[in-house]
């Protein structure tokens, strides 16, 4: 099935270490097979300290602390001969207080709007949700990931369901396979290994894991967890390596030097994938009740891990119906005891596998691609 729509995205874009710009990386990948008449065209919101050399497909560069080039970017849009703007809307992107720099961009706008909400506030009062219920108004409509950050767009903020429409986060389409060959070309064979893989920053509650990694260790002393991935580029301005020498204070004080090991680096994505099918046990002990998606967690359904997660809003939704287990905010005992005891029953566990490898199929990128082009020529 080809289509024939001529879209702009306004996002962060490759090769920016940021989860939305592979997000908006992706998805284009996936449209453009679907539509390859027009070849997805970016702005790409660019921070000025970061000095990237970005592909052909980028089209204007918007640097996000500028006010100005907000509006000449709506003018390089008005003038494109696009049909439609999708706009990846994170909070952290765009200049100004709460992103508001933003605002001036698509009140000019003259072409439909289709925004992809990756963070929800969780009072509908702050001075984000405020600037995000402008958004809204202004967009023809809003893309959400799960049903739960729909049902809080209509009875927190007021949206008309019929202006919302869940996609599911993208995956790569990867066979299930277990983690024991993997094991062994990384030399972890006999090992239990626990993991995450993301842009590291406070928000993620590592050390709460550490704290479970302690407790299984009296139990399963061959227990290893992986925390994967750089610290987050915006973390690293602000403060630096803070952090992360804090969870090394941690595996210091708990004793399990030989039990936690970091992986320092942005991964490409099939290093990504080779370290997703050597993890036995995927673990997102995040802090932010609403989290309202996660790729990281979605790549690990997609692969069919065994998910142990904190109750964040994405996590409730993906993980229901015996695709996951969820343990409560910052409680390392539980978590601790749902490893162990999972671990310990492997049949249980495969069948909670099988579940989330299965669930996985639906967002492969094809399947979001194709109901991300089925919404814009709606629109269009």
């Amino acid at each position: 099935m080809t289509m024939n729509a001529r879209i702009i995205y306004v996002s962060s874009y490759i090769p920016r270490h940021c989860g939305i710009a592979t997000y908006t990386k992706n998805l284009t990948n996936a449209i453009n097979l679907l539509n390859p008449y027009h070849l997805a065209e970016i702005v790409a919101v660019n921070r000025r300290q970061e000095s990237l050399v970005y592909p052909k497909e980028v089209k204007f560069v918007l640097n996000h602390l500028q006010p100005h080039d907000y509006l000449k970017a709506a003018e390089f849009i008005n003038h494109s001969g696009a049909d439609l703007v999708s706009l990846q809307h994170e909070f952290g992107l765009f200049g100004g207080q709460s992103g508001d720099y933003l605002l001036p961009l698509i009140d000019a706008l003259k072409l439909p709007l289709v925004t992809t909400i990756h963070s929800l506030p969780d009072d509908p009062r702050s001075p984000r949700a405020l600037i995000l219920k402008k958004i809204i108004a202004k967009s023809q409509a809003v893309t959400v990931m799960s049903n739960q950050s729909r049902q809080k767009l209509v009875k927190d903020y007021g949206i008309p369901a019929q202006k919302i429409v869940v996609i599911p986060h993208g995956i790569p389409d990867l066979a299930y396979s277990p983690t024991d060959t993997y094991k062994r070309k990384k030399k972890l064979a006999k090992r239990l290994i626990l993991g995450n893989i993301n842009l590291i920053a406070h928000t993620m509650g590592i050390e709460y894991a550490l704290k479970a990694v302690a407790l299984i260790k009296k139990q399963i002393p061959q227990v290893l967890y992986l925390v994967i991935g750089q610290t987050h580029p915006i973390v690293l301005q602000r403060h630096g390596e803070a952090y992360r020498q804090s969870l090394k204070k941690i595996i210091k004080q708990l004793g399990i030097q030989d039990n936690v090991k970091f992986i320092n680096q942005y991964l490409s994505l099939d290093e990504l994938i080779l370290w997703l099918k050597t993890i036995d046990i995927y673990v997102t002990p995040y802090l932010s009740p609403q989290q309202s998606a996660s790729g990281a967690l979605s790549y690990a359904l997609g692969v069919g891990k065994f998910c142990v997660s904190t109750p964040y809003l994405y996590a409730k939704e993906v993980l229901s119906h015996n695709r996951g287990v969820l343990v409560p905010f910052r409680n390392s005992q539980t978590m601790a005891r749902k490893i162990i005891y999972y671990w310990q029953n492997p049949e249980q566990r495969q069948v909670i596998e099988k579940n989330a490898y299965e669930y996985g199929r639906l967002m492969t990128w094809p399947n979001v691609a194709l109901q991300y082009l089925n919404l814009f020529k709606g629109i269009i």
